[in-house]
């Protein structure tokens, strides 16, 4: 057996064993308030206190991926415009013989040769995006609802060269807070020091803004929507499946899709296929209703063009109809996507299309869930109950603790 995958169970053994110390301690939990919307922003953010002194720094928050990350003058060889000034990295560096490092590359071999080296990490995001950089320790400084301040020091990314796709701009944010589903997240090791559980969730208002809560007293008592997580859509996913595609209530035919959540992604794609039926619907209703092809806006690649300009999608709602995903391992359970979920209106008051074809992306046989589709939801995810709830919510009002 190998020093790594020593170290790897040393460190799970311990992780499980604090899971039982801790299972007691519950209650503490920590709400932030979110900025951003899905159009024309493109992404929702919190801010986080970080360093000692702390500094205020903006994440892009994604569900689809474990790494916390900042841009670092380290010094910083590739990094895009922010909000605030470049993070000052701490002195408290992740080496190579640290448990931590060996668990977060897991399950692929720490990629150095000597013990004492700096840890690095390199994160790659389905946008062909990507931050490599160094993990290192620090302060982070979190109010918490019931009036009380813990000063946790938390593995993160120092990233000091970030790469975007040709053509995409990236958000204006120092980083992302990275919330998937693995043992290397800031909530894991959160939960790892028994400050609070594996439980978060967000609430994205169509308005723009809502918040984000981590920890477990601050969900509501009733009416949340259960269905249980799969594990087989493979590392960081929060995948629920399989699940059935209707359209107005009719099936289409398409099942057995693996449905993942992902804050990472503005926008909903779906399977090649579903996308196809998916868009034969739309386009024969929207036929229906005399929306013509605006071909030549560009906002996105399915945009609809009416007798007069639109204000809102409240202007063309009745004109859509309703989706829904049927989890057929899960009785009764459905999520419900009205046109609100999947439409947004240009800049030149033309109806666009949220959802994508996931082969533009290399997604096949399953459904992206961005945050087009989670709008005026309140979305959790419960890691301890390997779990995902939605409710109907207000996302422009903070949650108060329960």
């Amino acid at each position: 057996m190998d020093e790594q995958r020593v170290r790897v169970i040393l460190y799970l053994v311990a992780f499980f064993a604090t899971l039982q110390i801790c299972s007691s301690q519950r209650g503490s939990s920590v709400v932030l308030p979110v900025s951003g919307n899905v159009y024309p922003k493109g992404y929702y953010h919190a801010n986080l206190n970080i360093g000692d002194p702390p500094r205020p720094y903006s994440l892009d928050i994604d569900t689809g991926s474990d790494v916390t990350w900042l841009q670092c003058d380290a010094p910083c060889t590739k990094c895009f415009p922010a909000p605030h000034p470049l993070y000052k990295p701490s002195e408290d560096i992740v080496k190579c013989n640290d448990p931590f490092c060996a668990l977060f590359h897991w399950p692929n071999k720490v990629p150095c040769e000597i013990p004492e080296e700096q840890c690095d990490y390199e994160v790659k995001y389905a946008d062909h995006g990507s931050s490599l950089g160094v993990l290192l320790r620090d302060a982070f400084p979190l109010k918490l609802t019931n009036g009380n301040t813990i000063h946790p020091r938390l593995a993160l990314g120092c990233g000091y060269n970030q790469e975007v796709a040709d053509g995409v701009h990236p958000p204006c944010t120092d980083g992302v807070l990275g919330l998937g589903n693995g043992k290397s997240t800031i909530l894991a090791q959160l939960r790892k020091l028994c400050l609070m559980q594996n439980v978060f969730g967000h609430c994205f208002s169509a308005q723009g803004g809502g918040y984000l809560f981590m920890g477990d007293n601050v969900l509501p008592s009733s009416e949340i929507v259960w269905a249980p997580m799969s594990s087989k859509s493979g590392k960081n996913h929060y995948s629920l499946g399989p699940a059935e595609l209707r359209f107005n209530g009719q099936a289409t035919g398409i099942n057995g899709l693996s449905v993942i959540f992902d804050s990472g992604s503005t926008y909903t794609y779906f399977s090649s296929q579903a996308y196809e039926a998916l868009l034969y619907e739309l386009r024969k209703n929207s036929n229906r209703n005399q929306l013509k092809d605006a071909n030549d806006d560009k906002t996105l690649p399915v945009c609809w063009k009416g007798t007069k300009a639109f204000n809102s999608i409240r202007d063309v709602r009745n004109l859509f109809k309703t989706l829904i995903l049927s989890f057929t391992d899960s009785m009764n359970v459905q999520l419900q996507l009205s046109p609100e979920a999947y439409l947004i209106v240009s800049d030149r008051g033309n109806v666009c299309l949220g959802l994508l074809n996931g082969a533009d992306v290399g997604l096949e046989g399953a459904i992206i869930i961005g945050d087009i589709s989670m709008q005026d939801k309140l979305v959790i995810y419960d890691n301890e109950e390997q779990k995902i709830g939605w409710i109907p919510a207000n996302c422009d009002r903070l949650r108060q603790s329960s």
